[in-house]
């Protein structure tokens, strides 16, 4: 339900409890969220509410392909220099990030693989850019024979990734952590220097963080001015999915909930344009955010992996 928001000194005008309704009798609404604390507000307070699906659906996670997702993911990181090869996708940003600066196989190139081979490797060598192929596994359309076919040729095996799903509205309900999390268009220098990923072309790198249909940032501010930021976020929307990225927290600030505030404000947000699922990409070993994910709902859909070429 989305009520006003009384929190003082908070610049948010509402906030969104999600949970179940236990009773509403003496003008008193009372929600009781997933961790069994009860949330009780004037009903005057209130100014809308929708049903969420029940706990089954939520581990079911949203139904979609990988091909859905994988279109959905590359035009929310979008990279900033880019050419077809037939179904093909040839992607650079100044080796900004794997996702940015390799090939999004979907469908046919058109050409026979050697001579497809040739023409990537020359395409990212003109860029001064190891060749790398997206390769995805896990899923019934995924194209296992393109993986062995580069594994054969002695492209190397890196970055293995799960893309992951969740339902987007449970992700909206405030979690235990406290502090104010402010939403930007754009990221300011805290908000970089606190992600740490600059690249070696500072333009490529704010084309990527920029782009896509509707971007925000999150921060929760550092305790004193100055302080650098004690969380931050990335969240793009694209009609019916929130994508979440570059989630982190600083480490004398973690374990406070900080991480499921950020999504949780983020979820809002992309809630308020019309999104109804989320998802994230994540490396296999990253124990820890695999397991805050984990608590969120959210479950994994395919895998992927880079095929890099051989060193030359």
């Amino acid at each position: 339900m989305r009520r006003l928001n009384d929190t003082p000194g908070s610049p948010e005008r509402f906030t969104d409890v999600v949970g179940v309704l236990t009773s509403w009798e003496g003008g008193v609404v009372r929600i009781t969220r997933r961790n069994g604390e009860t949330v009780a507000f004037p009903e005057t307070a209130l100014v809308a509410g929708k049903t969420v699906p029940a706990a089954p659906a939520r581990r079911r996670g949203p139904a979609a392909t990988a091909r859905e997702l994988q279109e959905t993911a590359a035009r929310g990181w979008p990279a900033p220099d880019t050419e077809p090869l037939g179904g093909w996708t040839l992607r650079a940003a100044g080796g900004f990030t794997a996702r940015a600066n390799s090939v999004l196989p979907l469908g046919d190139c058109g050409l026979p693989v050697d001579e497809a081979v040739d023409r990537i490797c020359a395409w990212y060598a003109a860029r001064g850019l190891p060749a790398r192929v997206q390769v995805t596994t896990g899923d019934p359309g995924a194209d296992e024979r393109l993986d062995a076919e580069l594994a054969r040729r002695g492209w190397t095996g890196e970055r293995y990734a799960l893309m992951r799903t969740a339902p987007l509205a449970p992700l909206a309900d405030t979690p235990a952590g406290t502090g104010r999390v402010l939403l930007t268009r754009e990221p300011d220098e805290a908000w970089l220097a606190a992600y740490g990923r600059t690249g070696s072309d500072p333009g490529a790198v704010r084309a990527v963080l920029t782009g896509g249909p509707s971007v925000w940032f999150a921060t929760v501010p550092g305790e004193e001015p100055g302080d650098e930021p004690a969380a931050i976020g990335r969240c793009v929307v694209d009609g019916r999915w929130a994508g979440f990225a570059a989630l982190h927290v600083s480490p004398a600030r973690r374990r406070q909930g900080l991480g499921s505030l950020i999504m949780a404000r983020l979820a809002e947000q992309a809630l308020s344009e019309g999104a109804s699922a989320a998802y994230l990409q994540v490396e296999e070993d990253n124990g820890g955010a695999l397991a805050l994910y984990d608590e969120l709902g959210f479950t994994t859909h395919h895998a992927y992996h880079y095929r890099r070429e051989p060193s030359r």
